[in-house]
């Protein structure tokens, strides 16, 4: 524990611990990817095995240079970054309701190269999640706001213009189609209210709010919402009376249960990798009777193929995540990068938790991916970016920049990975109390000693005369 420690208090330790859970959950996931869809796409597309995770990988590369990018920023290019990245982010979930709308009501498939499916945003060839936009964009512009409010955010109002709005209206347009997308969008919030130190019964009065939107948008299931239509059953709430209440698993196969044949092969798979695993692609549930196992079941076929150990190894690294941003968001300084840090580990973490939750039966079905391991490469490009803001908030951190200041790496190595972080300010002594009595400023008080020259007046001669003829 001593030698922990005192790794762990090396000024640069943020830093690295960072680039270390992530690079390795971002490995474990090409490995899994490529596990999960190795043998289908064999199958299905001419014989090419690395289709997918090909595809992955190269996500992966822009992913990378996204993470380079950002952890070369400094704090006031996200801050001017925050609006213009909302803006862009509520007009793709408005674009991409209007053509999941037409598709519905008119079917109009596509409006030239634009169409939609569900969650995704088509412009021919190119696919983009908008609600992964909408993460990264809600962390930037809510820690803008919120570190400019500073000490007003007690007051009521102070939240209501424009947090709160703004939150809504995203909620509403994610949470129609996304109920888990929008679950991560609430625990984001979470995260940037709690560490701007909100009230407790703001958060009491969130949750209940919270809760009366949830229902809302699972009764709206049965008008259509998400992958729901008027005629089919609420899947939403088929989803949650299944996982309330499990039925047995010969109950579900005979008579063919919606809503639980993805429960019950999930841990059909748990079941099977047992302590150790059957075996790196030896997965035999993924071949067609693990709905979506390269993608939201990832987590299943890692627990049947690496078992309880690989299991333990990818949560481990997920804490290690979110220990590494709660450490650099209460290091840092400036309340822009403690309220962002705090907001990204929430998304995040968050996100993890609701699906592994969703995959073991600890949390009700809401189809997120895992980050960094699902296949998706909007997801993952995305996720890098946040994470390259983080190594540049670590970087920040008033040890890390003195020590970065102190012996600062060769000048190639400044232009090609990332330039060096400001110094913290110096702290300022403390302000000398104003005077008693009076607005005459202290520089100019009158002398204590009997010999004190009128204010104002030069001490090699005086002013003569009244009060009328010195202002003439």
């Amino acid at each position: 524990m001593a030698a922990l420690r005192g790794l762990l208090a090396r000024p640069l330790a943020s830093y690295y611990l960072l680039l270390s859970s992530a690079g390795l959950l971002l490995l474990i996931g090409l490995t899994m990817v490529f596990s999960a869809t190795s043998v289908m796409d064999y199958a299905t597309k001419n014989g090419d095995a690395a289709a997918s995770v090909t595809k992955q990988a190269i996500f992966a590369v822009i992913g990378v240079v996204a993470f380079w990018a950002c952890q070369r920023l400094p704090a006031r290019s996200f801050r001017a970054l925050s609006r213009p990245a909302l803006g862009v982010a509520v007009a793709l979930l408005l674009l991409l309701n209007l053509l999941v709308a037409l598709e519905a009501l008119f079917e109009v498939g596509s409006i030239g190269p634009l169409s939609a499916r569900l969650l995704w945003l088509y412009l021919g060839p190119v696919s983009i999640q908008p609600v992964e936009v909408a993460k990264f964009a809600l962390v930037l512009w809510g820690a803008h706001v919120l570190a400019r409010k500073g000490a007003a955010l007690g007051w009521w109002k102070e939240l209501a213009t424009p947090l709160f709005p703004v939150v809504g209206l995203l909620f509403v347009l994610v949470g129609y189609n996304d109920l888990g997308s929008m679950l991560c969008l609430l625990a984001l919030v979470v995260g940037l209210l709690w560490a701007a130190g909100v009230r407790m019964r703001v958060f009491a009065a969130l949750s209940a709010a919270g809760l009366l939107g949830v229902g809302l948008l699972v009764a709206a299931a049965s008008l259509g919402a998400g992958s729901g239509s008027r005629d089919a059953d609420n899947y939403r709430l088929g989803r949650l009376t299944m996982w309330l209440d499990p039925p047995d698993p010969k109950t579900c196969f005979e008579q063919e249960l919606p809503n639980c044949y993805q429960l019950i092969q999930a841990r059909y798979a748990i079941e099977q990798g047992g302590w150790f695993g059957v075996g790196l692609g030896k997965s035999g549930l993924k071949f067609g009777w693990l709905p979506e196992a390269h993608n939201d079941f990832i987590f299943a076929v890692i627990a049947e193929e690496l078992g309880v150990v690989g299991c333990v190894v990818v949560l481990t690294l997920f804490a290690v995540l979110a220990y590494t941003g709660l450490r650099i968001a209460r290091r840092v300084e400036d309340p822009f990068r403690r309220l962002a840090a705090a907001g990204v580990t929430a998304w995040l973490v968050g996100q993890a938790v609701i699906n592994v939750g969703g995959v073991t039966g600890l949390l009700p079905l809401t189809g997120v991916p895992l980050p960094f391991i699902s296949d998706g490469g909007s997801a993952l490009v995305v996720t890098l970016a946040a994470i390259g803001m983080l190594a540049s908030f670590a970087r920040a951190e008033p040890d890390a920049a003195r020590a970065l200041h102190a012996r600062p790496p060769a000048r190639w190595v400044r232009l090609v990975w990332a330039p060096l972080p400001p110094l913290p300010g110096r702290r300022r002594h403390p302000a000398s109390p104003p005077a008693a009595r009076g607005s005459v400023p202290r520089s100019r008080a009158r002398r204590s000693d009997d010999q004190a020259a009128p204010l104002g007046a030069r001490q090699t001669r005086g002013r003569g005369g009244t009060a009328s003829e010195r202002r003439r």
